[in-house]
Parts: C-alpha cells; structure tokens; sequence
C-alpha cells in the first residue's frame, strides 16, 4: 500500500507561520481596527466639507477643526435646549407603565372573555412590569455595550475612544491623499492604481450613507415629535420623538423599535388614538422608504436590502451598538470595491469572449460558404 508523504517546503512553512501570526496580531489588535473603522467613517461624513474648503484655499486641517467644533457646539446646544424636557419625559413614561399596564388589563377585561382575557392580562403585567422591564433594559444594554466599548475599560474609556477617534478622523481628513497613497504602494501593480482609482468612490459611498442616515433620523424624530403632539400624546411627544430619531440610526429594525413605545401609550389611552398613532407610523415609514431614503441617501448603499438587513444583524452581533451604526457604511464601502475591481471587469471580459466568440463563428461562415 502507497503511502503519500506530505512535504512543506521552507517558503511554505513561512507562509503558514505569517499568516497564524497576523491573525494573531489582528485579534490582539481588535479594538484597535475597530477604533479606526469608526474613525474612518467618520473622516467620510465631513469629506466634502473639507474638499470644498479646500477648493476656496482653506487649509484641510482647519477645515475639519471647525467643523468638529461646530458639530460639538451643536449637539451641547441641542441638548441643553431639549435635553432636560426629553429626560423628563422618559422618566414620567418609566414611572408610568404600571398605570399603562393596569390601563391594558381593564381595556382587554372589557374587549374580551373571561378566559381569554385572563391569559392576555398575565402577559401584559409580564410584559410591562416596571422591574422585569428595567432588569431586562439594563442587561441587554449592558451586554451590548460592552460588545461596542469591548476596546475600552467603561464608560471613561468609551469617551477616550470617542475623542481618540475623533483626532484620527481629522487627521486622515487633513492629509488623506498622502495617506492612501502610501497605503497602496504595499500593494503589486497594477492592483495598487487600481485601488487608489477607487478610494474617492469607497469614500464618497460612506460619507453618503452616513450623511443621509443622520439627515433622515433628524426628520424623523422631528415629524414624530409634531404628529404625536397633534395626536394628543404631547406629554411624551418629546421623548418618543428623541426614541424614533436615535433608533432609526439602525437600517431596518430602528423604525419597529421606535415605534412600539408610543403605541404602548396610545393603547394605554384606549379609543381611536391607538388606530391613529399606527396609521401615523405606517405613514411614517413609508414616507421613510420612497421619500427620505432616496432622496437623502439615494443609492449610497447600492447592495441588495437583504444584504443590508444582515450588515446591521451581524453587526450588532459581533459590536453591539456601534456594529449596527458603522457596519452598514463600511459594507457600502467594500461593496464599491467588489463592483468596480471584480463584477464590472468579469462582465466586460465575458462580453468580449463572447463578442470574439460571435467573431470567429461569423468568420468561420463566411469561409465556408465561400469556394
């Protein structure tokens, strides 16, 4: 019976040694790549900004200096115009949901028979019992922020990665070029003025994404603030507004989430205002879909929404929070990428095959009809 001997050879053995070391480094440098994957998204969000001050002889580094600050005043001076009252608001709703617990159960009392009603009431105390809840809140907060802050050591070092962040996004803005250029000289040609060619599309499908994201949840927690107050729910209609805009940050699964505390409290109203407040977030969501999203993100994205849709699960998956907010961007990102340097090139070579292909048969009955 043979034997078949495996043989490494020396150059092999290094090529394995290499790579089981670099996955090692990048494990142990995790938090790191994930610093600079958010620090990445963030330099394409103010891109344009930059280039266009740039265009008019401002430098790139002050550029960016301002327009951080400029962000930073802005969200101060949001929060401490807004801020108190929002806070406000969720903690009345917090407080409040025994009462809109015993408010359920007397409506589904009414609405309903003994028997059914006896089991759906035990579901709703289950369901909005105030201590149950806020365990559950915290847990499931806590275990999804420390996938997110997995880089820091609590909330300090969360702050810290924030700033630390924010100093590498100035600087990739202020020197990018320089930057990129020298990333991709690692690279053989031609791959490496191949992926240069692409860095402005990879930048520009990021910053798009982004720009739009936050634009359109900005809308959205203004509209749900207005429609809920003329629905008659202004006690909360600050709150809920803050809820729909910070949820809607997530693709998908952002407007469901911001969506179920205000229905909570419409139920809890009892009469026609539930009916009303889900026709309004039906409304709402659609307006979301073929009117803000196309116009305000356009096809930033430009990957199917399934795809999308498991982007922001396996972000979230893997980064908690901070998953689902930078992974749809950096899959654009890479998407550009797969489009320009793999997908269009295939298609052209196999056109060109089969044009020649088309060529050569149309030759060869020509020779053939031919004497």
């Amino acid at each position: 019976m043979n034997e078949r001997q495996i043989i490494f050879s020396p150059s092999s053995l290094l090529t394995i040694v290499t790579a089981v070391a670099s996955i090692v480094l990048l494990w142990q440098l995790r938090g790191l790549l994930v610093l600079l994957m958010v620090a990445i998204v963030m330099a394409s969000s103010i891109a344009p900004i930059v280039d266009w001050a740039e265009r008019r002889r401002i430098p790139r580094w002050l550029s960016a200096l301002v327009v951080y600050l400029l962000a930073i005043l802005g969200l101060v001076g949001v929060f401490f115009l807004i801020g108190p009252t929002v806070l406000e608001q969720l903690q009345r709703l917090f407080r409040q949901l025994p009462i809109v617990s015993e408010k359920l159960v007397s409506l589904l009392d009414e609405r309903l028979s003994p028997e059914d009603a006896a089991q759906l009431t035990d579901l709703v105390r289950q369901t909005l019992n105030f201590q149950a809840l806020t365990r559950w809140t915290f847990q499931t907060s806590q275990e999804l922020l420390l996938r997110s802050y997995s880089i820091t050591r609590g909330i300090v070092g969360a702050v810290l990665s924030l700033i630390l962040a924010l100093f590498l996004s100035g600087y990739m803005v202020a020197d990018s070029r320089t930057l990129v250029r020298r990333l991709v000289r690692l690279l053989p040609d031609p791959w490496d003025r191949r992926l240069y060619g692409q860095m402005g599309n990879v930048g520009n499908r990021m910053g798009t994404y982004i720009r739009g994201r936050l634009l359109v949840s900005i809308v959205l927690a203004i509209a749900t603030s207005l429609g809920l107050r003329g629905l008659g729910l202004a006690e909360f209609s600050l709150g809920l507004g803050a809820i729909a805009g910070v949820t809607n940050l997530i693709p998908f699964l952002g407007p469901i989430l911001g969506a179920i505390p205000a229905l909570v409290v419409a139920i809890a109203q009892g009469g026609w205002t539930v009916l009303w407040v889900l026709l309004f977030y039906v409304v709402l969501q659609n307006l979301e879909t073929y009117v803000l999203d196309p116009l305000l993100v356009g096809t930033a994205v430009g990957i199917h929404p399934l795809y999308q849709l498991l982007a922001v699960l396996g972000g979230v998956q893997v980064l908690g929070i901070l998953g689902a907010l930078i992974v749809p961007p950096w899959f654009a990102g890479v998407s550009v990428l797969v489009d320009n340097l793999y997908l269009k090139p295939k298609l052209k070579a196999e056109r060109l095959a089969k044009s020649e292909l088309s060529q050569a048969k149309t030759a060869d009955a020509v020779g053939i009809d031919r004497p």
